[in-house]
């Protein structure tokens, strides 16, 4: 079924522009750090953006001196907003559904998504087109919500038999869509076990290179201490996988 769309709602859109990695770019993500950390280098490099969003990472890459970047986004306010802040040469940015993504075979040398791949339902057929479109060695670098937070079925926090307080894991290995609150709209998120997502990469050929939960670092919480919530469970999972030179 197509994605939804909910960041083409005018009011949501609003709320999502108010946010501080909206206005500050990839200064503004947390786990930004850990996952430029991941990346291949990109002079030369053809990149592939899925969920580009505002062009953040679009513009870094060409800034960089990527040969080329295809950003794309099913949201046209994100890609208008991403066509006039982060415009390049190097960049092309398309409106395109990522449950039905069409790319060239070997045709990129880096995909990257960042926070987009939660929002996919089938995403097994995304990762073997993400491989079909990698050239041999060519990588894919993510970062999804933790399953920790898409997990629950009733977020929150539970109370636990002595007294404490416990985060929510109820339907962990229920694997599934779910719905939560998010900037004051109902948004569809699909959870996965880390093991589905594992097993996602490799039935898509993809060799799992890095795994990284991101945690801030004291440094991070000192300048930002909102972020101290952040230390005692991940909030983000990020990876780095390969597509091998030559089929196994």
């Amino acid at each position: 079924m197509p994605a939804q769309n909910i960041y083409d709602e005018p009011d949501f859109f609003d709320a999502y522009g108010r946010m501080r990695r909206s206005i500050e770019g990839l200064a503004g993500a947390a786990e930004w750090p850990d996952l430029r950390a991941m990346l291949p280098p990109l002079a030369g490099a053809r990149v592939l953006d899925l969920g580009c969003g505002y062009g953040w990472f679009a513009a870094y890459a060409a800034d960089a001196g990527a040969a080329t970047v295809l950003a794309m986004d099913v949201s046209e306010r994100m890609l208008d907003k991403a066509r006039s802040i982060n415009a390049r040469p190097a960049i092309r940015y398309e409106r395109t559904d990522l449950e039905a993504v069409s790319v060239p075979q070997g045709a990129f040398d880096l995909a990257f998504s960042s926070l987009a791949l939660h929002y996919v339902e089938d995403l097994p057929r995304l990762l073997h087109k993400v491989a079909d479109a990698l050239a041999p060695a060519g990588v894919l670098v993510a970062s999804i919500e933790h399953p920790i937070y898409t997990a629950p079925r009733r977020p929150g926090w539970a109370s636990t038999a002595d007294g404490g307080q416990a985060w929510m894991l109820d339907g962990y290995f229920d694997e599934g869509p779910r719905r939560t609150s998010w900037l004051g709209a109902e948004v569809l998120k699909h959870h996965r076990t880390l093991t589905g997502l594992l097993a996602s990469l490799a039935e898509a050929g993809l060799d799992l290179e890095r795994l990284h939960e991101y945690r801030p670092t004291a440094e991070d919480v000192a300048q930002h201490p909102e972020w101290e919530m952040e230390l005692d469970r991940p909030m983000f999972l990020l990876f780095r996988a390969r597509k091998p030179l030559s089929p196994v």
